[in-house]
């Protein structure tokens, strides 16, 4: 079953047996203690998370109990994180949980904003009928193991950017097409391409990577081809290489970009007919296998500079994939990696009981991240591992200062106000994800204000 499919048609028969605005079918990730939603396309955001016990929704699930309130701001588990992360206004919310036969929560079935008026008991009574007709099918199909979260095998993303970068990643895996993948380092490269080869047709078949910044020219190709026996001095015995080792599989060229001008030639041949010759041979090789490819080089001024082959150039880009830098990705994905991240070190090395402080979290969200994801992750695993006690203060966090003058630096721009507000203005709603509500909130501005500076050519 289509998980997004079955999700849009929940929610669009939802809001029209009740006339709300908006409705949602949160399910339930027990493993986080988490109720997760796909959001439609008219969101800034592609889902939203909550705890059970947080907010309207998560309150339903923890009480197993329908939950109608008609002004939403007034109520004591009222959440605006929904509204801040999202750029929508509730007004009115009917949630009603979504139990199995055993009565567990299998997820919550939400609407929002009644279109006239308050949800009345005849509402009530409707999203009721309907969550037990929802429950039977996430009960019994794959829907209570699928994927909650917008994620590619284990990548998380749901900023505007990242999402677009998964959606064409799902979409070439199951092909045979050649995939470039694009991005700063510590983006997450390998874990896109090792999502491409899983979700395709040679997912039984060996995913092999060659890093091409690792090795000096004169051994690329024999890692790449290998060699005859006798090819060179010491070669006592025949090598098959890294092309044969991807027979029925996925060959992954990590740092395609750092590659020789002769080094190309020769994988041209590979990229463009799956042949080649092991060094000191004349034995035609032959492989099946998939290319898949990533760059942090900007491969465009490389080919206007002559020190990239234009023919490979286009033989490797047949779907590109371009992973957006972290600092690109918004505040509210970058808590929701921090989350992750922080979660998965706390398991690692067995102290569960760290918490991140709002101050260190705060200088986390300041930092550019130029080491990206890797960055993160081992930034909030230094300091799960080196907190004395059990919060994790801004002095634990190992933060690089690589990005830009230090903190002793004299150096100023001047520049016209107009001009710096202009910029900030931009910054903030960028690092907002584009989310203009949000960034009004974080610039303690209203949003009509903002959209008229907007309007007036700031951004």
């Amino acid at each position: 079953m289509d998980l997004n499919r079955f999700l849009a048609s929940v929610a669009d028969r939802a809001a029209a047996e009740v006339d709300a605005e908006q409705a949602a079918l949160f399910l339930l990730d027990a493993e986080r203690g988490e109720l997760v939603a796909r959001l439609p396309h008219a969101f800034e955001v592609a889902e939203i998370r909550v705890r059970v016990g947080e907010g309207i929704a998560g309150t339903a699930a923890s009480r197993r109990r329908v939950m109608n309130v008609p002004q939403a701001s007034r109520a004591p588990e009222w959440s605006r994180r929904f509204d801040q992360e999202t750029g929508f206004v509730t007004r009115s919310l009917l949630a009603v949980p979504v139990l199995d036969e055993r009565g567990d929560v299998l997820g919550v079935l939400e609407a929002v904003n009644k279109c006239d008026g308050d949800f009345s008991i005849d509402d009530e009574a409707a999203l009721t009928r309907l969550a037990h007709e929802v429950a039977p099918v996430v009960a019994r199909t794959s829907l209570r193991s699928a994927p909650t979260s917008f994620r590619f095998n284990g990548v998380v993303g749901s900023s505007r950017r990242m999402r677009a970068a998964l959606e064409r990643a799902a979409r070439a895996a199951p092909t045979e097409a050649t995939v470039l993948i694009r991005g700063e380092s510590g983006t997450g490269k390998e874990l896109i391409a090792r999502a491409i080869h899983v979700n395709s047709s040679r997912a039984d078949g060996p995913l092999v990577k060659v890093d091409c910044a690792a090795l000096p020219d004169s051994l690329i190709e024999n890692e790449l081809f290998g060699h005859v026996r006798g090819a060179y001095t010491g070669a006592d015995r025949a090598s098959a290489g890294k092309a044969a080792a991807a027979d029925g599989g996925t060959l992954f060229l990590d740092e395609i970009g750092e590659l020789s001008g002769p080094a190309q030639g020769k994988l041209l041949r590979l990229v463009q007919e799956r042949t080649w010759y092991p060094v000191g041979g004349t034995q035609e090789q032959t492989a099946d296998l998939r290319i898949v490819a990533a760059t942090s080089r900007d491969l465009e001024a490389a080919v206007k500079a002559g020190t990239f082959r234009r023919d490979l150039y286009y033989r490797l880009r047949v779907v590109e994939v371009e992973l957006p830098a972290l600092r690109d990705r918004g505040h509210a994905e970058l808590d929701r990696l921090i989350d992750e991240l922080l979660a998965s070190a706390r398991r690692t090395h067995g102290r569960p009981e760290v918490e991140l402080t709002r101050e260190a979290r705060a200088e986390m969200h300041a930092h550019t991240w130029p080491g990206n994801v890797r960055e993160l992750e081992h930034c909030l695993e230094s300091a799960v591992v080196l907190a004395p006690g059990t919060a994790i203060r801004p002095s634990t966090l190992p933060l690089a200062r690589l990005d830009g003058p230090g903190r002793g630096s004299d150096t100023l721009e001047v520049l016209p106000l107009a001009e710096m507000e202009r910029r900030y203005i931009r910054r903030v709603v960028d690092a907002c994800d584009g989310n203009r509500s949000e960034a009004a909130r974080r610039l303690r501005i209203g949003r009509n204000t903002l959209l008229r500076k907007l309007k007036a050519g700031i951004n």
